[in-house]
């Protein structure tokens, strides 16, 4: 009787994850072999369905049709394995390990996220904080926060906020500034990760494109906030970002006027993904303290 699965399950999820992520390297790191081997998977992988799967490009691997037809079926396949798996051993509820950036922790989620343990008792969150974009399919991530179009392949994204943005500094800064073109005479921060359009702004409130902003340069969101809230000049900031020192007079919006954008932030877990009990939980208090938030309601974390 013929084999009715030819290809190994590590081969497919070699596939899978190479599918999603472009790339050998994430797949050798979480099968915790060495790219030669994810590489052979692949190949022999190929050599018995008969069959490319991958075009090789100087950008990597990119899926050819066939594949990236069946790949969701491969990701909440495999979704559906971990699920299955941590049920056998009994899931651990009373863990929520959340991937977020930089900016959304130190700047709104680490003021918070007390109020959520206050509620669930019972539930621990476990943060790891970083730049890199982790894969969501990892037995030891359930969920995470992204800022962008809400739009990843392999993701489900349930937007949370953070789609308007305004420019934000310190009073003292703010004295300077009776109307946008006032912006010439003072620095202007220029944050080299942001995704927020100043041109987008400046077109909304009519300020004229010839006028050069200019000021220091970070290359770390946060750092950038901080340079704010120390009088260095004006940032271009989310106003679910900037809400708190603006509630408490750190900061202020010297135009009241923000623009609204494509991108934000997002709720994200892997597709397939079953929701877990503590995910609804996160899910349903975000719903509530994020528009709080914005409002201006102040957190209880600081005297």
């Amino acid at each position: 009787m013929a084999n009715p699965f030819p290809i190994p399950l590590n081969a497919l999820r070699a596939i899978e994850i190479v599918a999603r992520r472009g790339a050998l390297a994430p797949a050798a790191e979480e099968l915790g072999v060495t790219i030669g081997a994810v590489s052979q998977h692949l190949r022999r992988a190929e050599e018995r369905l008969g069959m490319e799967l991958f075009e090789r490009t100087p950008a990597g691997l990119r899926p050819l049709p066939a594949l990236k037809a069946a790949l969701p079926q491969l990701t909440s396949g495999f979704s559906a394995l971990q699920d299955g798996l941590a049920s056998l051993k009994g899931s651990d509820e009373g863990v929520l390990n959340l991937t977020v950036g930089s900016v959304f922790a130190s700047r709104w989620l680490i003021w918070r996220i007390n109020k959520f343990t206050l509620l669930h008792r019972d539930i621990e969150v476990r943060l790891n904080v970083t730049a890199t974009m982790l894969d969501l399919s990892r037995p030891d991530v359930d969920c995470g926060i992204r800022y962008g179009h809400g739009k990843w392949p392999g993701v489900q994204a349930e937007l949370v906020g953070g789609t308007e943005y305004q420019p934000v500094c310190a009073p003292p800064v703010a004295k300077l500034l009776e109307r946008p073109a006032d912006l010439a005479n003072v620095p202007v921060i220029q944050d080299e990760t942001t995704m927020l359009s100043w041109d987008a702004w400046r077109a909304e409130v009519g300020l004229d494109p010839a006028i050069r902003l200019t000021g220091p340069l970070y290359s770390d969101a946060s750092l950038a906030f901080d340079a704010a809230i120390s009088e260095q000049g004006v940032l271009m900031a989310a106003d679910m970002m900037s809400a708190d020192a603006v509630s408490d007079g750190r900061l202020v919006r010297p135009f009241a006027h923000s623009v609204e954008g494509p991108l934000g932030y997002w709720l994200v877990t892997a597709q397939g993904r079953r929701e877990s009990r503590k995910l609804r939980a996160f899910r349903e208090w975000l719903r509530v303290e994020v528009p709080a938030s914005v409002r201006g309601y102040v957190h209880q974390s600081r005297g």
